[in-house]
């Protein structure tokens, strides 16, 4: 389950981004937060998954 959720924010944070290559202004700044915060989730999701199946 965390596998499956670091590769869905991961994917968001493409998707956000590409959106935000597209974009001007306020709205590209506001989607670029939104990356952010997608980001610091997949960090946290990476964490939990280390702890769950440490790396070899």
């Amino acid at each position: 389950l965390l596998a499956h959720a670091c590769e869905s924010l991961a994917s968001a944070n493409v998707m956000t981004m590409d959106l935000a290559d597209r974009t001007e202004g306020t709205n590209r700044n506001t989607l670029l937060g939104i990356a952010q915060v997608i980001m610091l989730g997949e960090l946290a999701v990476n964490r939990a998954l280390d702890r769950v199946d440490p790396p070899e």
